[in-house]
């Protein structure tokens, strides 16, 4: 595979988790459900899966795909730092009749 190709995919990748990451994190809209949901768990497992590829291709990046790994990775820690801090928001459910459960 060509090396420019590689390269654009290896950043299609990466910015890819990144968004999902940042659905799970309730900062962007799920584009399936049309709703800002939180997911936590989620969130953190993409994180990791990041990490795990930032350790298994260390020293194989060229140095503006790295900056690219570490920029998204960093930025996501932040978010999930900021977001994991807020205090639980309860969500409201309606019933049947139209009433709202808490």
């Amino acid at each position: 595979m060509e090396k420019d190709k590689s390269t654009q995919l290896f950043f299609s990748l990466v910015y890819s988790f990144q968004m999902q990451t940042m659905m799970h994190l309730g900062k962007l809209k799920n584009p399936v459900s049309d709703k800002i949901e939180k997911d936590l768990m989620a969130a953190q497992a993409t994180i990791d899966l990041i990490e795990m590829l930032s350790e298994k291709t260390k020293g194989n990046l060229a140095e503006e795909e790295k900056r690219f790994l570490e920029s998204a990775l960093s930025d996501l820690k932040l978010n999930y730092v900021e977001e994991s801090s807020k205090p639980e928001e309860k969500i409201e459910e309606k019933t049947d009749s139209g009433t709202e459960n808490k």
